[in-house]
């Protein structure tokens, strides 16, 4: 009785867990750029369960199985389909067509994004919407003359018909190296590539992977799944309750 109250707890709070990580999609479902968030179930523990009868004066025991304890969040993971891609007026909105993210340089270390809205600063220096610094092919910030500049697909930068550098994308082999350290940008545990099959588009941004029909469906999955098992919490209370009063009498 007692399993089947914790199992109950447990995917309780799991659906908790979910239900979290699809407000968190659906919260960037407009940010440009915004991988989302994949959650999915696993066993929290397994017991194994027996039966004992008596023949002929002879106890057994015979083994029946495992019996599960209940749910947990098994690991999240991330969704790094591309989202489509949109026109904008603005020269610094850049996309990435294909694999690669963009390199950019935060107060806790370089990060990875693909989150393309750039601009300059007060010094020249080509930022993203967060006030980073964007990095160019050889890591070291971008600074750019006065004037609209023009982007070619492999990021080289022209101000005016000169060249004023090169944007730096990164290449991962295995995109499960990557770790979200924000909402929108991400660490690796392996070094990047600096070649690959992503070009840049200029005037472009790419928007949120998020399937906003497929989060309601799984909001209300969820929903539907915690109120069942409060139900069962509740019932599993109401046994025990009536359990411990029955044994009270009878002693």
């Amino acid at each position: 009785m007692i399993k089947g109250l914790y199992a109950a707890a447990s995917a309780m709070i799991t659906g908790v867990y979910r239900q979290q990580a699809v407000a968190h999609d659906v919260a960037n479902v407009n940010t440009p750029g915004f991988k989302q968030i994949l959650t999915s179930l696993d066993e929290f523990d397994l017991t194994s369960a027996y039966t004992q009868s008596t023949r002929n004066n002879v106890n057994q025991i015979t083994y029946l199985g495992n019996m599960g304890l209940g749910v947990m969040a098994a690991p999240e993971t991330t969704d790094f389909a591309q989202g489509t891609l949109k026109n904008t007026d603005s020269p610094l909105d850049l996309a990435i067509s294909g694999d690669g993210f963009f390199r950019i340089r935060t107060p806790e270390g370089d990060r990875f994004t693909r989150d393309g809205r750039f601009s300059k600063d007060a010094t020249g220096q080509l930022v993203t919407v967060d006030g980073n610094l964007v990095l160019s092919a050889n890591g070291q910030p971008i600074k750019l003359a006065e004037g609209d500049p023009t982007i070619s697909t492999n990021g080289e930068i022209f101000v005016n018909g000169v060249a004023g550098g090169t944007i730096g994308l990164a290449y991962f082999a295995d995109l499960s190296t990557l770790t979200r350290s924000d909402e929108n940008t991400f660490t690796s545990t392996a070094a990047p590539a600096t070649t690959g099959g992503g070009t840049i588009i200029q005037n472009t941004l790419e928007q949120s992977n998020v399937d906003s029909a497929q989060l309601m469906t799984q909001m209300i999955e969820i929903s539907r799944s915690y109120q069942a098992a409060q139900k069962m919490v509740q019932n599993q209370d109401e046994l025990l309750g009536k359990a411990i009063s029955t044994l009270g009498r009878v002693s």
